[in-house]
């Protein structure tokens, strides 16, 4: 089992296992709220400032927050509330050292991908948080990735079990995150920018960190503080084009419920809203690292959608067609976020699966090397950020008797590179800017 911790800089090719390890650390750091907040302060207003917040990220951003106000600013008063999922509001140490705590931020702990009663329970506390401010008053909202369900209050006339129901049908069938977001805001209560319409007359700056494919910032967590463009009819249609039952409650809500607040409306005039770190940035700190490496560097893309499988059988004949001919190293980086479509009942997740997708297309080739991970540091439901493979681990894999395409079947790649040791384990890396592919591919051996 594999685990990325601070390392001396190692050689890509004597080492390459080792090196991407290296790459993926550096990629994380670059994306991580102890790098990205403390230059970012807005003044002060001349009565409260409160902080909400829901994501993967949520905690280490409020601490990040909380650290800088006090160094600047500690004669004007913090006070507010974020939500991240179990385990990822624990006190650590960022990749700078700093210490996780929070004095005058709370700190919750909900349940993901799936919401819990917790999750309903941040999601009233936010409300309650910002309601009754004045125009002197100001709401920072902290929002990453997986703020969806950890922060979820049904619409009036859903229950909890119908809106959990529909988020679970919609994850199995491979829905991408824009139509799983768009159902998701119409289905709350706090989503759509509902959070921030309770919140005014005060100004509300939202500060993200994107783990959306695009970067549209409305998308990260269903946007709770950001207006919405997309209308009920539409939520509704994205439901009956996966097949998905729908609840007459619901059927109901969509029917009759009025918009989410829309772009343009004026009580948002004054708002404004920033994203902090996205995918590209994460590559961006592995290309330059990978070039000082003295490296060429290949970007795939940072907002990639698909079969997990499939992208990464594409990117196997991709890595096949560029090693032909090459005297010199090569690295493929690609970011975005995959999905998969549930068909066995084995242990999986986008990344190992996206790399047992590679491994079947690559069958050992000489000088690939690949690694995958989830920059929050959790693939799907497993304790793993995803895995890493050589050339060797072809013939390890058969000697083991691991058939490739029987764990596809049953999305079972986890099981499959735990049988390799090829596992990642990070824990939670209070970060999240979604998936960090990078493929090296070193030239044949004369």
């Amino acid at each position: 089992m594999n685990t990325l911790t601070p390392r001396v800089a190692c050689d890509p090719v004597e080492t390459p296992r080792s090196w991407l390890r290296h790459l993926a650390e550096i990629a994380i750091a670059a994306v991580h709220p102890d790098t990205l907040l403390p230059d970012r302060l807005p003044e002060p207003p001349r009565v409260r400032t409160v902080v909400v917040g829901a994501g993967k990220a949520a905690a280490a951003m409020a601490a990040a927050l909380e650290r800088a106000w006090q160094a600047r600013q500690p004669e004007a008063p913090l006070e507010g509330l974020v939500v991240t999922r179990h385990g990822h509001g624990l006190q650590g140490q960022g990749p700078q050292g700093q210490g996780g705590d929070c004095r005058h931020i709370e700190v919750l702990e909900a349940s993901h991908p799936m919401p819990d009663d917790l999750s309903e329970r941040a999601a009233r506390r936010m409300l309650e948080a910002v309601a009754d401010l004045g125009e002197d008053d100001l709401v920072i909202a902290l929002i990453s990735g997986g703020g969806s369900a950890l922060m979820s209050l049904p619409a009036p006339g859903i229950t909890p079990a119908e809106k959990q129901a529909i988020n679970q049908a919609l994850l199995r069938c491979g829905a991408p995150i824009r139509e799983i977001n768009a159902v998701r805001r119409h289905l709350s209560a706090i989503k759509g920018g509902r959070l921030a319409a309770v919140a005014h007359p005060a100004r509300v700056l939202t500060w993200l960190i994107s783990d959306v494919p695009g970067d549209e910032a409305s998308l990260v967590a269903s946007g709770p503080t950001l207006p919405d463009a997309t209308t009920p009819a539409e939520a509704l249609a994205i439901l009956e084009c996966h097949d998905i039952a729908v609840p007459s409650g619901v059927r109901r809500h969509l029917a009759a419920d009025a918009p989410a607040p829309y772009p343009g409306e004026p009580a948002f005039a004054g708002d404004r809203s920033e994203i902090l770190a996205r995918a590209r940035d994460a590559l961006e700190a592995a290309r330059i690292a990978a070039e000082a490496a003295g490296i060429e560097v290949r970007l795939l893309g940072d907002d990639l959608e698909g079969e997990a499988r499939e992208l990464g059988r594409a990117q196997g004949r991709l890595a096949l067609a560029a090693r032909d001919g090459r005297r010199a190293p090569l690295l493929l980086l690609s970011g975005g976020e995959t999905s998969v479509t549930v068909r066995g009942d084995g242990r999986g997740g986008r990344n190992v699966e996206y790399l047992l997708g590679l491994f079947e297309t690559l069958r050992g080739a000489e000088g690939i090397h690949a690694l995958a991970i989830d920059t929050d540091g959790i693939d799907g439901f497993e304790d793993n950020a995803g895995a890493l493979f050589s050339p060797e681990d072809w013939a390890r894999a058969r000697a083991a008797g691991l058939d490739v395409l029987d764990h596809l079947s049953r999305n079972d790649a986890y099981t499959f590179f735990a049988a390799l040791d090829d596992l990642i384990v990070t824990g939670p890396t209070r970060t999240n800017v979604n998936d960090f592919r990078a493929i090296l591919v070193l030239p044949r051996t004369p």
